[in-house]
């Protein structure tokens, strides 16, 4: 396994904060060639089969293959913790589901994923010598995660009780937003996390994406948070590209 080289943006992460993202694709070496086009990304050996994906040196994400023909291919973003185990039960607690249980990564950390009441899937870090991004809130690195969900008040509920501090607290992160899916999805669309990527131009980063052999699901749009167009990626992993 590659060595997980620290850099000098490297960041530690408080609980709740998004720290991480990794995609599940079923062709990670056509994965490398999409991203690496797109974003301007540069890859190496990760952990087992799954490659690190680095912005000028700096970890900014994970490729893995899929295990399983039948998952989806799809982004995850993953929230820092300090105890799996815990926050697990919490989440159970608080009506969502423990889905895979905490798990370790090698030395790098302890992995697990998780649902909320509505459905909506997440991952949890709870950090060993991999400690989340070492690059964010810049073009081409993670910038923003976007729940869509049917209850945005229920989700508050939620995700305020398992990590008030990060979304609602004096040092909250503004990494992470709850809107209802119909704002730009068709309303039978579950509810999920739109992991959104930075860019300097949405449009020529469209045109990017179409070229590569993506597609546009939702054209440009104005949010709070910036200028958003929802893609797939060449293999059907939804994102989205963020201009602030």
């Amino acid at each position: 396994m590659a060595e997980n080289r620290a850099s000098a943006n490297e960041e530690t992460y408080g609980e709740g904060v998004p720290c991480w993202v990794d995609a599940q694709l079923p062709d990670v070496e056509a994965g490398k060639r999409f991203y690496g086009e797109l974003f301007g990304w540069t890859f190496e050996e990760a952990h087992g089969s799954s490659v690190w994906a680095r912005l000028d040196g700096d970890l900014v994400a994970s490729l893995a293959p899929k295990t399983d023909g039948r998952m989806p291919t799809v982004w995850t973003v993953s929230f820092a913790t300090s105890d799996a185990e815990a926050l697990g039960r919490r989440i159970t607690a608080a009506g969502g589901r423990v889905v895979m249980a905490p798990f370790p990564v090698g030395d790098l950390g302890t992995a697990a994923l998780a649902t909320d009441p509505e459905g909506a899937v997440f991952g949890l870090w709870q950090p060993g010598t991999h400690r989340g991004f070492g690059r964010r809130h810049q073009p081409n690195a993670f910038a923003w995660a976007q729940l869509y969900t049917r209850d945005t008040a229920a989700a508050n509920v939620f995700y305020g009780g398992l990590f008030h501090d990060a979304l609602f607290g004096s040092r909250a992160v503004p990494d992470f937003g709850r809107a209802e899916v119909t704002e730009v999805f068709p309303a039978e669309m579950p509810p999920h996390f739109l992991t959104h990527f930075g860019v300097t131009d949405v449009d020529d980063a469209l045109g990017a994406v179409q070229r590569l052999g993506g597609r546009v699901q939702a054209q440009p749009f104005e949010t709070s948070y910036g200028r958003v167009a929802v893609v797939t990626d060449n293999q059907g992993a939804s994102f989205a590209l963020l201009r602030r």
